[in-house]
This record gives C-alpha cells, sequence and structure tokens, in this order.
C-alpha cells in the first residue's frame, strides 16, 4: 500500500465516519461508487422533474425486481 493511498484512505474513513456514521468496517466493505453516493448531496431537481409517467415507470420496476 502506498503511503499517498493510506493517508487519503484514512482521511476518507473519517469523513465517513462522522458524516455517516459508518464504522471501518462499513466503510471498508463499501465500494467506492457506494462511497461517493453516500456523499454526494441530494439532487434535488431529480426529484422535482418526477413526472406522473416517471413515477409509474419506477413503480413498475421496482414490482418486477
Amino acid at each position: 500500500m502506498s503511503g499517498s493511498f493510506g493517508r487519503a484512505a484514512l482521511r476518507l474513513c473519517g469523513l465517513a465516519a462522522r458524516c455517516l456514521g459508518w464504522r471501518p468496517a462499513e466503510f471498508w466493505a463499501a465500494t467506492p461508487a457506494e462511497l461517493a453516493a453516500a456523499l454526494a448531496l441530494p439532487d434535488a431537481g431529480a426529484a422535482a422533474s418526477l413526472d406522473r409517467a416517471g413515477l409509474t415507470r419506477l413503480m413498475e420496476q421496482d414490482d418486477a425486481g
């Protein structure tokens, strides 16, 4: 493990603990994409642009899954 990776991982682990309440095991079990999604700001525009047809599609996908 390189020194820069270790320092970055330690900073991100601390950030995940403070902001998300994650324990170290939860941090290390998460993928980089999951960490990025958890730390991302909510996209208020996406929720505001959901119309009836979009909601119906989401409900159909949920029923199929």
